[in-house]
């Protein structure tokens, strides 16, 4: 029996990994996807090299456009004549906003203030503009309690925070909270598609050799259970091969394009913080507002640096993570989730004779999937040991995705093996079920299957 069950995984193995396709999307898909991280990284540092030029027309006389401080990202700019004229002006302009501050504003309370674009505005460059308005009138209310512009600026202070992450035995490493969610939010995307692929593999798989009426031969030297349990390992080996191949790849790739990217990045740092920034000061900034903007300017610069420095030390702080716990998590996770998929998509492909009647039954079995990932991503990343967390790591269909991205974060011994126990009371559980579906549905052609029919066939004897 052990022998026949071998058989038929070993076939369905070797069969997968000799097809081209399997080879070019193993040895392709690296690549993709470290061009992909490639593009996505110039595409955001081209757009972090631009600059929005805003107009402002201040009516106040209180003179906040003088307070308004220009960033890297964003450049403020008098707008001359009246509002109507402003606005003219600005249509004619390639700039990207205009703001009007109104005459009798009130500093203590000021409402009023408006802020024209170009069709709609993004929500990144509203909250800019609102960030440096904030900052102008909260200058303006500490100024008219009596503080001057130095003791304003000695007030203003920016905390370093250093992360630490403290275990149970006192041992203390550093924390990155971008690594730690990164690394979880891989990790659940690699069991959902992986369960997904090669779910739907068994599935078309078995509906292909039921529709072809190879099944008759086979069932006649193998009995049901190995045939089904053969297809699933015999699959579930392929995943494996070919993701760790993927893994491989893939840490071979980035080991060569983020040292590469990192010395560019320094090169493009180093030269931007040797470059004396030129700013155009209108006739009405006073002295103490352009020095403070070359300061910010200058700050700006430096604060470059240190977000790239902090940008790949992400990678360095990735060992400090307990790879040992996530390690083991994900190949009990990956294996035991996708067997207990793997089970109910084989029990499916048995159950049809059309794939296109697969699509009744793919809902129900999917729905938990694809709710873990979402409220995976959504609400478990952000709150890894709150109640939703621990209950969608407990549940058998949920725990694969909701488990393996709390891993990352710390999850207390007794949690895990209680998840890992339920999980495998799951897989027996749906192994039973599909095992008494895919002896009869396997068989069975040119009947309509019903969820009722279904249930018959779970209690039927022999």
């Amino acid at each position: 029996m052990a022998s026949k069950f071998l058989l038929v995984a070993q076939r369905e193995y070797l069969t997968r990994v000799r097809k081209r396709a399997f080879i070019v999307l193993t040895l392709a898909v690296p690549l993709l996807l470290a061009g992909f991280g490639v593009f996505i990284a110039k595409i955001a540092s081209s757009d972090n090299e631009s600059t929005d030029v805003v107009e402002v027309r201040d009516d106040s006389g209180l003179n906040v456009a003088s307070r308004l401080v220009s960033t890297p990202q964003l450049r403020f700019e008098p707008a001359t004549g009246t509002l109507a004229e402003a606005k003219k002006g600005f249509q004619k302009a390639k700039h990207d906003g205009l703001i009007y501050l109104p005459s009798g504003l009130d500093v203590e309370n000021p409402v009023g203030v408006q802020f024209f674009g170009k069709g709609n505005i993004s929500l990144k460059k509203q909250g800019a503009v609102e960030n440096a308005l904030n900052k102008a009138f909260s200058d303006l209310k500490m100024q008219k309690s009596g503080l001057s512009q130095e003791q304003l600026d000695r007030l203003r202070s920016k905390v370093d925070l250093q992360a630490i992450s403290l275990d149970e035995t006192g041992k203390e490493a550093d924390s990155n909270a971008l690594a730690t969610s990164g690394t979880a939010y891989a990790l659940a995307l690699a069991i959902y598609l992986f369960i997904f692929i090669y779910g739907v593999q068994i599935m078309r798989g078995v509906g292909e050799e039921k529709s072809s009426r190879i099944m008759e031969v086979m069932l006649s030297s193998v009995k049901p259970f190995d045939l089904m349990m053969g297809k699933i390992m015999g699959i579930a080996a392929v995943g494996l091969t070919q993701f760790l191949l993927w893994g491989l790849l893939s840490f071979g790739a980035s080991s060569v394009l983020v040292p590469l990217l990192a010395g560019r990045d320094k090169a493009k740092t180093e030269m931007a913080t040797a470059t004396p920034s030129a700013t155009s000061a209108s006739p009405d900034v006073s002295q103490s507002t352009s020095t403070k903007m070359d300061q910010a300017m200058s700050g700006t610069s430096k604060q470059g640096a240190t977000v790239m420095t902090g940008r790949f030390k992400a990678f360095e702080i990735l060992a400090n993570l307990p790879i040992g716990t996530i390690l083991f998590g994900f190949i009990i996770y990956f294996l035991g989730g996708y067997l207990l998929y793997g089970a109910l998509f084989g029990a499916v492909g048995a159950a049809v004779d059309d794939q296109t009647d697969t699509q009744q039954f793919m809902f129900p079995i999917t729905m938990p999937l694809i709710l873990s990932y979402i409220v995976g991503v959504s609400v478990i990343l952000r709150n890894p040991d709150g109640p939703v967390a621990f209950w969608m790591s407990m549940i058998p269909f949920t725990s694969p995705i909701a488990m393996v991205i709390r891993l990352p974060f710390g999850v207390p011994m007794w949690q895990l093996a209680l998840s890992i126990f339920l999980l495998i009371l799951g897989f027996i559980g749906t192994v039973w079920v599909a095992a008494r579906i895919y002896r009869v549905g396997v068989l069975m052609y040119g009947k309509k299957v019903t969820y009722k029919e279904l249930g018959k066939w779970m209690f039927y004897k022999g």
